[in-house]
């Protein structure tokens, strides 16, 4: 997944989020609706993400140093995780609050009341912008993986949180205006807070599904499965090696990965002959995955493990 589709498409949403963010707190200002609120620190919250997502971007391209040899492509897993605490702390749980605070003490919508209904059919319009931004970036790299699994095993955060964002604010937009269209018919302010309700237990559902994925990114995630069929494949294509004993690779990063591999070599191999062989490998495997820029080859001579009889 290319750096700079992310990119576009956290661009994209921002500008979305902060146009909608400001036509939503004059709607609350105006209305009083707490599914306006709740929308508006929704999209306060939406425009923060996006700011820390980009943050993260330009972090992890710093050079590595001596206290950070491999180097700081991790930063985006970083803030990507910041952005799901953010999304379920001033997002969700502000809303719920909201909510209960309106059922508790419902009040109808009594002036400006086209107003909210302008204000959810324009940023409906936005977001639908957004989202359709945030989807034509991801098809460019997604390929035949279907959207669920796009998101749980992508390894750039990025467009994944933008999609899960502009998905979660649609539905919100929806949930918002379904509950001020029932509380202007029937003049029920409970409504109100229904929708809002409905949004907060959105925004927290999305932010434990961000909080899972990128903890496992965070915690590190190996090459998928094709890409290591290819490392394996580079690695046996040259002379010089008889079999792989074991491999194992860990993304550093989106765009950054680490193959070590331990190789069985002929005994009767020369040291320099051994040396060649691993350097050739190590073109072939970058060849075969160009993201693969750490690269540790172990030689060895391959010794079976022998069986053991336990005495009876």
């Amino acid at each position: 997944m290319s750096a700079e589709g992310g990119t576009r498409a956290i661009v994209a949403a921002l500008v979305a989020n902060v146009g909608i963010a400001a036509t939503k707190f004059v709607a609350w200002l105006l209305t009083s609706s707490s599914s306006m609120l709740a929308e508006s620190i929704h999209s306060v919250a939406d425009s923060g993400n996006q700011l820390l997502l980009l943050l993260g971007g330009r972090r992890a391209k710093k050079q590595a140093t001596p206290e950070h040899p491999f180097g700081y492509g991790r930063e985006r897993y970083i803030y990507a995780f910041i952005v799901s605490i953010v999304l379920f702390s001033l997002g969700g749980l502000f809303a719920l609050y909201e909510a209960w605070h309106k059922i508790s003490e419902p009040h109808p919508i009594e002036s400006w009341q086209w107003v909210p209904i302008v204000v959810l059919l324009f940023a409906i319009g936005l977001e639908s912008y957004s989202f359709r931004t945030a989807i034509r970036e991801s098809n460019h790299t997604r390929g035949d993986t279907s959207w669920v699994d796009f998101v749980r095993r992508a390894k750039a955060p990025e467009l994944p949180v933008v999609l899960l964002e502009d998905s979660g604010a649609l539905l919100g937009l929806i949930f918002a205006f379904f509950g001020v269209v029932l509380t202007l018919i029937t003049g029920n302010g409970v409504w109100d807070g229904v929708g809002t309700a409905a949004i907060g237990l959105l925004l927290v559902g999305i932010a434990a599904i961000l909080a899972v994925e990128t903890k496992s990114l965070l915690l590190g995630e190996g090459a998928d499965p094709e890409a290591t069929r290819r490392i394996e494949a580079a690695v046996l294509a040259g002379e010089g090696i008889e079999r792989i004993i074991h491999m194992k690779t860990l993304h550093l990063g989106p765009e950054e990965l680490l193959v070590a591999v331990k190789i069985a070599v002929p005994g009767s191999e020369r040291a320099d002959e051994v040396a060649r062989h691993i350097d050739e490998t190590e073109i072939r495997i970058r060849e075969a995955v160009p993201i693969a820029r750490v690269i540790y080859i172990e030689p060895d001579i391959y010794r079976p493990a022998e069986s053991t009889v336990t005495p009876g």
